[in-house]
């Protein structure tokens, strides 16, 4: 049977989500920011000992905080207008919403019990390389366009880097590191080729705070 092409109205469509659908998705991606806030908050009152990795936890707490803001300001925008569509983001499914959840149902008791710093190092890797990352940066880019989006990634870059050099230095986890590493990398060829437009290049190499 030959195929059917869609009217560009319902194409169109297709890259949308209802405003109700969006609204839940939204309220479910600002549950999983805000506890992991909470997590890395708490992994700055465990691990006492140096300065520096408190003040790393602190900075990545806050940086979720500004992202449980963003998506506040969606949620808002919204709710002001009922019938308003943004972009959806097709990265994030029920399965990948169920995946990150279960992640920091783990890492939540894994905390309670007790937990190693390369533990915690390993948890806030597998949680920054998630897609409610893709959802925020999504969500951004409908709002406030691909300068904004630039701007966020770069933001993540820093704090995988940030990540990355406190693995080096406190944690003997030598593929851990690699990993950090690589996703380093994959951030940063993501910024260069942007999904719709070219954005500014940055340098080829990502250096860590010393």
């Amino acid at each position: 049977m030959p195929s059917v092409r869609k009217p560009a109205a319902a194409a169109k469509r297709s890259k949308t989500r209802p405003p109700e659908l969006f609204r839940k998705l939204i309220a479910v991606a600002m549950d999983l920011e805000q506890r992991t806030m909470r997590l890395y908050c708490h992994y700055e009152s465990v691990f006492p000992e140096f300065d520096e990795v408190r003040a790393f936890w602190f900075d990545m707490a806050e940086h979720e905080s500004r992202h449980y803001g963003a998506l506040a300001m969606v949620a808002g925008l919204l709710e002001s207008a009922p019938e308003r569509t943004l972009p959806a983001a097709p990265t994030l499914t029920r399965a990948h919403v169920e995946h990150i959840r279960t992640l920091l149902d783990q890492a939540e008791a894994e905390a309670k019990r007790g937990i190693t710093l390369t533990r915690a190092f390993e948890t806030a890797l597998a949680i920054e390389s998630s897609e409610i990352e893709d959802l925020v940066l999504d969500l951004l880019t409908a709002l406030k366009g691909e300068r904004e989006r630039e701007r966020a990634v770069k933001i993540l870059i820093h704090d995988l880097g940030d990540l990355s050099y406190m693995i080096e230095k406190y944690s003997p986890n030598r593929a851990l590191l690699a990993k950090g590493d690589k996703l380093i990398e994959q951030q940063v060829h993501r910024l260069r080729n942007p999904p719709v437009r070219r954005l500014a290049s940055v340098p080829k190499r990502v250096g860590r705070r010393r």
